[in-house]
């Protein structure tokens, strides 16, 4: 069943008020950049925990891309609101930093000025390392740098018995769930590139972006 048929189904049997309840969840990355406006060489700061365990502060790639982490909740607001406190905790503790606004990464001279992100000398530490080095042979650590930002969703618990029932599905209820996640991905799947066209574009880019490339 179409993803239209669906709403139309939960809209004539006064259903739809369940979508509200979906848990929104959002991973923001941006780059760390030193007070003269290059790519920070320091270490991840220690104030704002271990990159390797801490549930909302880490990095991505680089030691200097920072990710933050959101809990899921089923109020946009608050997620929003959890996100700007975060934001707000990581400010008062970069001491000489900042945080580069854009996505595409700028301060950068060569991919041997962007630090591989270190997460200890733990095997697990160690392996999410080595696994950051070979991205850097494949890729480049420049294309590593570009800042991405993911907004999570699952759809509410309750949603899924209630389909189950309107469509008439002969199938478990778990199996009925799970192709209707997979049809959701081919929906993105088919859709991906317009939020891609829309919000993915930089105005904007570094020279040095290419000089490292």
């Amino acid at each position: 069943m179409s993803l239209t048929n669906r709403l139309q189904l939960l809209i004539q049997h006064n259903q739809q008020s369940l979508l509200k309840n979906g848990l929104k969840g959002i991973e923001k990355e941006s780059l760390r950049l030193s007070d003269q406006g290059y790519i920070a060489q320091s270490e991840h700061p220690k104030q704002l925990g271990a990159a390797l365990t801490h549930p909302h502060i880490t990095t991505d790639y680089s030691e200097a891309l920072l990710e933050f982490i959101t809990p899921p909740f089923a109020d946009i607001n608050q997620t929003l609101d959890f996100m700007h406190t975060i934001h707000q905790y990581v400010y008062d503790n970069l001491e000489n930093e900042r945080l580069l606004a854009t996505s595409m990464p700028c301060g950068i001279n060569g991919d041997e000025s962007i630090p591989i992100a270190r997460y200890g000398d733990s095997n697990i530490g160690k392996m999410k390392h080595v696994y950051r080095k070979g991205l850097s042979h494949r890729y480049g650590r420049t294309m590593q740098a570009i800042a991405g930002i993911h907004f999570n969703y699952s759809a509410p618990d309750e949603l899924w018995p209630v389909l189950h029932q309107l469509e008439g599905s002969e199938s478990s209820l778990e199996d009925f769930k799970s192709s209707a996640y997979f049809d959701l991905i081919r929906n993105f799947q088919r859709q991906g590139w317009l939020i891609l066209y829309l919000f993915g574009a930089s105005p904007a880019i570094c020279k040095n972006f290419f000089k490292s490339r």
